[in-house]
């Protein structure tokens, strides 16, 4: 008979396979698997957290070779994201423990439903990948939005990917292809490089659980990056309208209960 230790940690390595490959396709929903598996093993939220943006990270580096292999990344852009971001994702790990959680968490949840219906009836969205020029009103309304996603993300985590997605796709008129890339790249790298830091120096990360996870999540990361390049914008479209539905009544179920 197995241990139940290695049982365990094939368990987890699976989801985070399946959690991170889902979320290469669609720019974001890890958590939407994760972060309830390492729950159901008896951590506390703060702990699973913690563990879950560690293992985040990894995705980002593996589903950053696919698309820097096609070198569709501008460094513009990459720029906007960190530089407006990252104080955002700082201010919300530092506000982590002063605001109500089921507040935001039950807004997120209906922002994130919003999103799915948003694309659901906007039929183009995300079918182009038009390079616009950055004007100071590109520049202003993309960071505020940027700022605002990060701060979510260092304070909630859950979701706040798809709604870079959304915002770079809107803003920037990429494709779906395109607006994934730079998520999964910068926000799974340095956003949550940053709050894995954040919640590690408080002692909350689960150590034992990040190996089987690191590499279920780079695995699923780099080969759902592929299978995106394959199918191109239109499946992944799909992929985020399941994704962000899934994720947005998942936060409202977690608001209320």
């Amino acid at each position: 008979m197995l241990n139940i230790d290695i049982v365990s940690q094939i368990f987890l390595g699976f989801i985070s396979f399946l959690s991170n490959f889902i979320s290469a396709l669609s720019g974001g929903g890890a958590g939407l698997i994760q972060l309830p598996a390492l729950l159901f093993f008896g951590l506390p939220f703060s702990k699973a957290l913690a563990t879950h943006k560690v293992a985040s990270v990894a995705l980002g580096f593996g589903a950053s070779i696919p698309h820097l292999l096609r070198n569709r990344l501008q460094i513009k852009y990459a720029f906007l994201i960190l530089i407006s971001g990252i104080p955002g994702v700082l201010l919300g790990a530092y506000t982590s423990s002063i605001l109500p959680d089921n507040f935001s968490t039950s807004l997120l949840g209906i922002l994130t439903l919003f999103l799915s219906f948003y694309s659901i009836k906007q039929k183009n969205l995300g079918s182009s990948n038009q390079k616009n020029r950055i004007n100071k009103l590109r520049i202003i309304i993309g960071s505020v939005g940027l700022f605002i996603f990060g701060f979510f993300n260092g304070y909630l985590s859950s979701g706040t990917g798809l709604f870079v997605t959304i915002w770079m796709i809107t803003i920037f008129d990429f494709s779906f292809s395109v607006a994934v890339a730079y998520t999964l790249i910068f926000v799974g790298i340095f956003w949550n490089g940053i709050g894995a830091l954040a919640l590690g120096f408080r002692g909350n990360i689960v150590w034992n659980y990040i190996p089987v996870l690191i590499l279920g999540s780079f695995l699923g990361g780099y080969l759902g990056a592929y299978f995106s390049i394959i199918k191109g914008s239109k499946f992944i479209k799909l992929v985020f309208e399941f994704i962000s539905f899934s994720v947005g009544i998942s936060l409202l179920i977690k608001a209320f209960l």
